[in-house]
């Protein structure tokens, strides 16, 4: 099971940008499928990106060509980088880890691990 924790977060006026961090520990950190996600109040969950064990990032289309995420394997840590936020995405950001195996048609996953969360907010 891993243990994830993120930082980072903070207020950023409209345009601005924000580094997230998820230092993880316990589990298999080299080959994880990890993902990022974000929850606005009175919102469902949603998923923002991903990254699967060959290293493929995946994002959701809203986020993309804003928003960068990495990975350092030494460090065993997983950054979101992100620029000209929006206020609609001030919401709590998690960092998730999770079950993975290989099926013939790709990866499977179910995200089991998650943070306790940091804060992202956007002013307008």
């Amino acid at each position: 099971q891993a243990r994830l924790v993120e930082s980072g977060g903070g207020s950023v006026q409209a345009g601005g940008s924000l580094r997230l961090t998820c230092s993880a520990s316990g589990g298999s950190y080299s080959r994880s499928f990890m993902g990022w996600f974000r929850q606005a109040p009175g919102k469902e969950r949603e998923g923002v990106a991903s990254i699967d064990p060959d290293g493929n990032t995946s994002y959701r289309d809203a986020v993309k060509g804003r928003f960068t995420l990495s990975k350092d394997i030494a460090k065993r840590t997983l950054y979101l980088q992100m620029s000209s936020l929006k206020h609609e995405e001030t919401a709590m950001y998690y960092c998730s880890a999770a079950r993975w195996w290989y099926e013939s048609c790709g990866y499977e996953f179910d995200y089991a691990d998650w943070g306790q969360g940091t804060q992202v907010t956007v002013s307008s």
